[in-house]
């Protein structure tokens, strides 16, 4: 048997990380003295030690740790595994995204001395967004699922012989955002009239381009509310992003393309 603090260095984990272990019940002592109140591992609870160790380091909350360490089936573990790696790759091409954005920030921040310039370079106009035949889904959905949304639109238009125009886009009906849920609407444009959910026609709206990802668009939708504001216009209907380059046209996120609309009228 090993003391706690023989445990805590074989392991090199704390002492007191092994005490919230067990209160949570995630790690329990293989015996307490009941006299003095000693604490005492098992050598084969270092496995089990090491196994949380390196479940954290995959990014598991001990919460999910708890249950990974008690299944048996081979599929059902192999597929937690196979899921969260899918996540952490989806984590490392962000922070990829993250990294080049503050790399030319920080280029011309120096070049112009303004560190707000970076997120100024937008031209407001006011246009009519274009008509559009279009299949669409409307939910309760987190950012995270409009590619499962997309998914079932697609869906349609292999099953029921649709052709797609290859513009995709979304929009907000909810008067506050929430990353996690928010009522959108996702759609894509289909060259059948009479196939289609709706038919967007032309309305009168202050639009922006934005380069780049899509972390950013909120740098758009203040440039376009603040020129609103400024112009004596007032809002006319929900927003809506047009994705015009994606990650289907260029690898690069700096080449991709939004259009971003909102419906207005002059007050």
């Amino acid at each position: 048997m090993l003391q706690i603090g023989e445990f805590s260095k074989i392991c090199q984990v704390s002492v007191k990380t092994l005490h919230h272990y067990d209160r949570v019940g995630l790690l329990a002592p293989a015996e307490v003295d009941r006299f003095t109140g000693y604490r005492y591992y098992k050598a084969e609870q270092i496995d089990t030690m090491n196994y949380i160790q390196r479940l954290k380091r995959y990014g598991f909350s001990l919460e999910e740790i708890q249950h990974l360490i008690t299944i048996s089936d081979k599929k059902e573990l192999s597929d937690k595994l196979r899921q969260q790696k899918v996540k952490l790759v989806r984590e490392q091409q962000e922070m990829a995204i993250i990294l080049n954005e503050l790399q030319t920030h920080i280029s011309v921040f120096e070049r112009t001395g303004d560190i707000m310039t970076y997120q100024k370079g937008y031209t407001v106009e006011i246009k009519n967004s274009p008509a559009m035949n279009i299949l669409a889904k409307r939910a309760i959905m987190g950012v995270d699922e409009f590619g499962k949304y997309y998914g079932t639109l697609f869906e349609r238009v292999s099953k029921e012989h649709i052709t797609p125009t290859g513009l995709s886009g979304a929009r907000y009906y909810d008067k506050e955002f929430c990353h996690e849920s928010s009522d959108v609407e996702v759609f894509i444009g289909i060259q059948e009239k009479d196939r289609a959910d709706a038919v967007l026609e032309p309305v009168e709206c202050a639009v922006a381009v934005h380069r780049g990802a899509y972390s950013t668009l909120s740098e758009a939708y203040g440039a376009i509310v603040a020129w609103i504001i400024e112009n004596g216009y007032e809002y006319a209907g929900a927003p809506f992003d047009l994705y015009i380059k994606t990650q289907f046209n260029t690898d690069s996120p700096e080449d991709w393309e939004t259009e971003v609309y909102f419906p207005v009228r002059k007050k």
